[in-house]
């Protein structure tokens, strides 16, 4: 019988998802500035580049656990107030108290500084898988590639009010008692005034239970481990692939942006306030072109548009080593240093944020509503496994052959999953419409 139901569309749900995506606001303004700035207080410290790496893991540590079991968790709670909202409500303020004191932190002590990191992160990473499924629980499967271009849009403002806007108060000196004018503090905390605001802007107006399918994922209560062999135990690898990929592709990505901007300090010259910029290009990216990503995927297809995605990444990181082997030797122009260099990573960003934009919604394709919380936590376990792994590795790279090689390693790792990608044969908007 042919299915005469008319195709879904994203009319009518612009608004929830905008408020839904606050949630994901707060991770873009956090996780950029964390990128950028721990690794230079870490090396006030630490000399090895290998060693700060390794020390950047510390908070994927507790991802790889804390995601996973709180998505799932969260599948199979059940308030007045929704299944994911308790945690929004308590543990991203949490959040915002310890990043505002990352930079005072610091000031102090290396110890109290790994403190801090510790105690951000045991929150942040806690929070995030809820955070993430609360959108495919409240906006039909068909259209959750336009709805993910929105929630990213959403971390790609975040993004430049971070890094353009707020980064640029790193270089601002404060008073402090006993040390006088001292710069690298303000972004932080007034971060984390932010991550308050929206948090509270989340609770007031997103009411998780008005979901569509809230009674339904709340009275079904797959156990956690079903679940999981229900996932592997298919006939189709389709899922196991995606998830392989993206542990690649996160790799790269991942080797690539904790040096970025000690890179930009230590070979490009630049000032610390403007250290974040580079990352703040792949912010700008991500505002405009998250959601063209996600119509594009609607129409193309949702494998199709993220390997040729992939491409365009390797094609970009292959020009980004190009040019620092070219514009950072002794002579070169402050501004042939930095303008091509911005340039390249606003198209990294753009390519980027089509890969995320649309590999979410293929695992979410392949879900329901009962175990929506474990697929995203699948997506966290083999994203921040790739966090862990590359640090390390891209931080010996830099200390044996410099800067230039992280970008040729990521451009590898980006090769190898667009290989991988061929192999997923569902996941597609029309999956969930037949």
């Amino acid at each position: 019988m042919t299915n005469t139901q008319p195709k879904k569309t994203m009319k009518g749900y612009y608004l929830t998802t905008f408020l839904i995506g606050l949630g994901f606001f707060t991770m873009g303004l956090m996780d950029p500035l964390y990128d950028t700035y721990i690794p230079i207080f870490l090396g006030r410290y630490i000399k090895s580049n290998a060693l700060i790496g390794a020390v950047m893991t510390l908070d994927n540590v507790f991802a790889i656990f804390l995601i996973p079991v709180f998505s799932a968790i969260s599948d199979r709670t059940q308030t007045r107030i929704g299944r994911r909202m308790p945690f929004i409500i308590t543990l991203l303020p949490l959040s915002a108290f310890a990043f505002g004191l990352i930079p005072f932190a610091a000031l102090s002590s290396l110890v109290l500084l790994i403190i801090l990191i510790f105690a951000l992160n045991l929150f942040k990473q806690a929070v995030r898988g809820p955070v993430v499924a609360l959108m495919p629980d409240m906006v039909p499967g068909e259209i959750r590639s336009e709805a993910n271009g929105v929630i990213n849009t959403m971390g790609g403002i975040a993004a430049i009010v971070g890094t353009i806007g707020l980064a640029q108060l790193m270089n601002v000196k404060v008073n402090l008692p006993g040390r006088g004018p001292t710069d690298n503090i303000l972004a932080f905390p007034l971060a984390g005034v932010l991550v308050i605001i929206a948090v509270i802007l989340l609770f007031l107006f997103v009411k998780e239970n008005k979901g569509a399918h809230y009674e339904q994922a709340s009275k079904e209560k797959v156990p956690i481990l079903k679940s999981l062999k229900q996932i592997f135990g298919e006939k189709d690898k389709s899922a196991f692939f995606v998830l392989i990929s993206l542990l690649f592709w996160f790799i790269g990505y991942q080797g690539v942006l904790p040096f970025v901007g000690k890179y930009s300090v230590e070979i490009l010259k630049t000032s610390p306030g403007s250290a974040a910029l580079a990352a703040g290009m792949v912010g700008v990216a991500y505002a405009i072109f998250a959601i063209p990503s996600g119509l594009i995927a609607h129409r193309h297809g949702r494998k199709k548009t993220i390997r040729v995605a992939l491409i365009g990444l390797i094609t970009v990181l292959v020009l980004i080593f190009v040019h620092s082997m070219i514009f950072t030797v002794e002579g070169i122009s402050q501004n042939l240093r930095m303008i091509p260099f911005w340039i390249l990573m606003f198209a990294f960003g753009s390519f980027w944020v089509t890969v995320i934009t649309n590999s979410f919604p293929m695992l979410w394709q392949m879900a329901d509503y009962t175990n929506m919380g474990i697929y995203t936590g699948l997506y966290y376990f083999f994203s921040q496994l790739a966090s862990i792994i590359a640090p390390p590795i891209t931080g010996g790279l830099i200390d044996i052959f410099g800067y230039g090689s992280l970008f040729l390693f990521a451009a590898v790792c980006m090769l190898i999953a667009f290989f991988l990608m061929s192999k997923v044969t569902r996941g597609e908007p029309q999956d969930d419409a037949s």
